[in-house]
């Protein structure tokens, strides 16, 4: 009876360790970013907005230029900086588990151009007045907020489908199919220059790193150099851009 005693005990031991180690296993690994956002002659930026993007997380930087982020999950992220009356940045960032991912972000002054715009019975932001006057214009391709809505769809990569001038590719990873990049129907293999809010992406950027279809209020396409936006032209515009305006930022 002993020795089924101490058998049972052993069990119990050994099945409360496996059910901790699955406990720990389920849980997801966290990191934190901890950043200083400066201009070029290295003085501290505050007030700077700090977005990741697909994520929801939107910071600023205090008085000392600084900003921490913590408790998020490991993996790579697209984060945006901005702050008035400087070039927005971004970059491919890589929350360690169980670690602080350090960045530093220093700002290129803007060169900025004010254009002058009558604006009747409208309450659209300064970007979507845009967007509508180069949709009536007619030179690209456009989804609006209407579209997006309509179309109901989960994925971002779903609002590309059936576009002319770009299309939704999957990316193959480990023998398995991950995500999805733009490409540009002119040549089938040309990634596309990606913007969101007017900030550039890096290259490479996926569709599950973009803001989700509940967060966009519209889309524009151009197809080659010869109808891009001059504010956008430069980069790989030869393989097409693409705008993405968000609800919030726009």
């Amino acid at each position: 009876m002993k020795g089924i005693a101490l058998a049972l005990l052993v069990a119990l031991i050994d099945g409360g360790a496996l059910a901790a180690q699955n406990a720990r296993d389920s849980v997801p690994a966290l990191g934190t970013i901890d950043g200083l956002v400066s201009d070029t002659a290295l003085v501290p930026l505050a007030g700077a907005s700090v977005t990741i993007l697909s994520t929801g997380i939107h910071v600023e930087t205090g008085a000392s230029g600084r900003f921490r982020i913590v408790r998020i999950p490991a993996g790579q992220y697209i984060l945006i900086v901005r702050h008035l009356g400087h070039r927005p940045a971004s970059g491919i960032i890589e929350v360690p588990a169980n670690d602080t991912a350090r960045l530093s972000y220093a700002l290129e002054p803007a060169v900025v151009t004010l254009d002058t715009t009558v604006v009747t019975e409208t309450r659209l932001s300064p970007q979507l007045i845009e967007f509508e006057q180069r949709r009536r214009m007619g030179e690209g391709e456009f989804r609006t907020q209407a579209d997006i809505d309509r179309r109901n769809s989960v994925f971002t990569a779903d609002l590309f489908r059936g576009m002319r001038s770009v299309t939704p590719v999957p990316v193959v990873r480990g023998g398995g199919m991950g995500t999805y990049r733009i490409v540009s129907n002119r040549t089938g293999s040309c990634l596309c220059e990606l913007f969101v809010d007017g900030v550039r992406l890096p290259e490479n950027t996926d569709t599950d790193q973009l803001p989700p279809p509940s967060e966009i209020a519209g889309i524009e396409v151009y197809a080659g150099p010869a109808t891009v936006p001059p504010q956008y032209a430069g980069g790989r515009t030869p393989c097409g851009v693409v705008l993405i305006w968000t609800r919030h930022g726009s």
